[in-house]
């Protein structure tokens, strides 16, 4: 996509020509770290640092003399590796609390929905058992068929007649 050209007729925004890189960016540097993190922590990592310390060892003891330019004690390797911890290790740590502060925030989200849960479970035990006490008072299709019955049979005992229509179906 081509660069937008400014216009002349509006005013340049201020401090937007000093501002900084996008690696100066706080999320995008995050981001950054939680990669390398996690690059660091694979096998493909520690079996290519091993591969890359033995060849320079093999290089700087066995190759051919003009090849060698860190000598035994391999002190050059000794700063690099020492440079790659003091860098790995801020950035590992810039990734767990990261990682910690995405878990809070999961955590508080969890704990809201839990108490909306608790909160709904409880309203619906509520009206669980104010319908049960309303059914209590409501006469129910079969109390109310053998009150009916009851009342036929005593009819009959009288001897009263008793058409017995048939029963719809509801």
């Amino acid at each position: 996509m081509a660069e937008r050209r400014p216009r002349i007729d509006q005013p340049r925004e201020s401090g937007k020509r000093w501002r900084s890189p996008s690696f100066a960016n706080q999320e995008y540097f995050g981001v950054v770290s939680e990669k390398f993190a996690r690059f660091l922590g694979t096998p493909g990592f520690i079996v290519g640092m091993t591969f890359f310390i033995a060849a320079w060892m093999l290089l700087n003891t066995v190759g051919p003399k003009s090849w060698r330019w860190d000598e035994y004690p391999f002190q050059f390797l000794n700063v690099m590796l020492s440079l790659q911890a003091s860098y790995a290790a801020p950035l590992i740590l810039l990734a767990q609390n990261r990682q910690a502060d995405r878990d809070r925030v999961a955590l508080e989200q969890d704990r809201s929905r839990d108490e909306r849960n608790l909160a709904d479970t409880e309203f619906l035990t509520r009206e669980v058992a104010s319908l049960r006490l309303g059914l209590r008072e409501t006469a129910t299709r079969d109390f109310v068929r053998s009150e009916l019955r009851d009342l036929l049979d005593e009819m009959e005992e009288r001897g009263l007649s008793v058409t017995k229509t048939p029963p719809t179906s509801p």
